[in-house]
């Protein structure tokens, strides 16, 4: 047993022993008895340690469209809504793979396709790592 197998199973084991431990509490007893219910999603870090323990790239990825969608009071319809939200996607997805958002839409609008398709850039850079 790898020493990182080892502290993972030490942590489940400690958690599962707080999680039934009874207090004079009722409401803390039930808090506690939640936890221990939900201890497989409460610890999956410890199955997969890549994963970040917080959403703050996905947080920051929207934070644009937020403070716009507040100050322009939204759009007026279903399909301005999509439009708005599929531009802000390529947008950010643009930028996220270094390409202009304007060259990426010109290419496309003309036709050239001198850029490779968001999607084979997406799975070119998850490959890649």
């Amino acid at each position: 047993m790898s020493q990182l197998t080892g502290q993972a199973e030490d942590i489940k084991s400690r958690f599962k022993t707080m999680c039934s431990t009874k207090t004079a509490y009722v409401t803390l007893n039930l808090a506690l008895q939640r936890m221990g219910n939900n201890q497989h999603e409460l610890l999956r870090v410890l199955d997969k340690p890549y994963l970040p323990l917080h959403n703050n790239l996905s947080e920051r990825d929207i934070r644009d469209y937020v403070k716009k969608r507040k100050i322009s009071g939204s759009t007026r319809s279903e399909a301005g809504r999509r439009c708005r939200d599929t531009f802000a996607s390529l947008k950010k997805t643009c930028l996220k793979h270094k390409i202009s958002f304007w060259h990426y839409l010109k290419d496309r609008l003309m036709g050239t396709n001198n850029i490779q398709p968001l999607p084979d850039l997406i799975r070119t850079a998850a490959t890649c790592g």
